[in-house]
């Protein structure tokens, strides 16, 4: 239980403890952290392997160093015990010398959790928007231009948006990956991205399964050419997303069955 709120079974720790008012006010203007979110459920998590591999990679990245595996395990498996068994789950990893410093202070982990989602139903409507994430390769935060972006999708009459690189090849949506059926096989669009773990999860799985798979650059114009599209993410491993633009795409129920399929064949493992 959190000590502050007794009645929410939803709390947040700093590096294995409950996190007090002065831990987390600090990090209302902390932009230079990386994080990873998952879907708790029954105490488990799927692609464990690719979460604490996103830690460590962008820890290395950002601040030169990355906290020890064994520490990381023990923090999430005291956040999964003071909560129920389904719920969200976010690791933060941050410095202790904030922003604008040099050198870095020690990294340390801020592990929050929250209601489960499943996010939302569909299909969706995304509008087509010009924009590259800087490291893209990397789920860090103060990324103020996806929130600014979709909320002018919205006001556009759109669900959210999808990002075109300068090359014009669509790569990714504001906190979701994009995926694509050419109605034998699914499509990866080539760009440079952040590879979610729902990605990880069902790449290889459908790697397993013998489902065909390709990368391949995806254009506007190539939109009408294709059978269908989905955006993914920690919430879930498929959404339907039926217009991109100006474009309709096509109710692809197979490819969102193929989707869900892969991802439920990855065992979910416990911290």
């Amino acid at each position: 239980m959190n000590e502050d709120s007794p009645h929410i079974p939803y709390t947040a720790h700093l590096d294995g403890r409950p996190a007090t008012t002065d831990d987390l006010a600090p990090l209302a203007f902390s932009g230079h952290a990386h994080f990873t979110a998952a879907q708790i459920r029954d105490g488990r998590i799927r692609g464990l392997d690719l979460h604490l591999e996103r830690l460590r990679s962008a820890s290395v990245e950002l601040f030169g160093r990355a906290l020890p595996e064994d520490v990381i395990r023990a923090h999430l498996r005291r956040a999964l015990h003071d909560g129920p068994a389904d719920m969200s789950l976010t690791a933060t990893v941050f410095s202790t010398a904030g922003e604008f410093a040099a050198p870095d202070g020690d990294p340390t982990l801020l592990v929050r959790t929250g209601p489960p989602s499943s996010g939302p139903d569909g299909p969706l409507a995304l509008a087509a928007v010009e924009h590259e994430r800087f490291l893209p390769h990397i789920k860090h935060v103060g990324e103020v231009a996806k929130t600014h972006l979709l909320r002018q999708a919205v006001a556009d009459g759109f669900d959210d948006a999808a990002f075109l690189d300068r090359e014009g090849r669509f790569s990714e949506a504001t906190i979701w990956n994009l995926v694509f059926w050419d109605g034998e096989s699914v499509v990866w669009p080539e760009a440079r991205i952040l590879t979610g773990t729902t990605l990880g999860i069902v790449r290889r799985q459908l790697e397993a399964l013998g489902i065909g798979q390709r990368v391949a650059p995806v254009t506007p114009a190539d939109l009408p050419a294709l059978a269908g599209a989905a955006v993914m993410n920690s919430w879930t491993p498929g959404i339907p997303v039926h217009r991109i633009g100006s474009t309709d795409l096509p109710a692809a129920p197979r490819f969102l069955q193929t989707l869900h399929r892969a991802y439920t064949a990855e065992p979910p493992t416990a911290p």
